[in-house]
């Protein structure tokens, strides 16, 4: 009887686990790699930042960081379907851009005034990370502006000019 009970508890703790995981699928995802990508840039900001004269700056990679990680743990779990009060892609927008802002003015700052390798690391990593945001939020400001129009994001906008054919084009077409 102790081996069932001991195999029923091995299966809910892996139970456990696989729920706290992102999927396979999500996370082979542009989104999934790009919240990933903040995640980790996040986080080595943060650890140079620590370890650097720059310590100022170290609480920004950090929220930046938990944030990246909340939302790579509620998109992948779905958490954000069960609010439907918040529009999940306008927070994440915003919460890109200020991040990218945010990245590049204190990587810029840690790489020119500060001499010590661990802040010029930090500024580095920290330009890759706004690279990621910017990308991010590049993506979310084309998703939302094609869903504010109505349209799907493979279709082309429509022509308001007219149709110009091989004999118009001495209209300026």
């Amino acid at each position: 009887m102790g081996d069932i009970e001991a195999s029923d508890s091995n299966r809910s703790r892996q139970t456990v686990i696989h729920s706290l995981l992102p999927s396979k699928e999500f996370i082979s995802s542009r989104k999934g790699l790009l919240l990933l990508g903040e995640v980790v840039l996040s986080f080595i900001s943060f650890v140079c930042f620590a370890a650097s004269t720059a310590a100022a700056f170290v609480t920004a990679p950090f929220i930046e960081f938990l944030a990246a990680l909340f939302l790579l743990f509620a998109y992948s779990t779905k958490f954000n379907e069960r609010f439907k009060g918040f529009h999940w892609p306008l927070m994440d927008f915003l919460r890109c851009v200020s991040a990218s802002i945010i990245f590049f003015i204190i990587s810029i700052i840690s790489v020119s005034k500060y001499p010590d390798g661990a802040s010029k690391a930090a500024g580095v990593f920290g330009f890759f990370a706004t690279i990621i945001f910017a990308l991010d939020f590049y993506f979310i400001f084309n998703d939302l502006a094609n869903f504010l129009k109505g349209g799907d994001s493979g279709e082309e906008p429509p022509n308001t000019q007219g149709s110009c054919d091989s004999e118009d084009w001495s209209n300026g077409c």
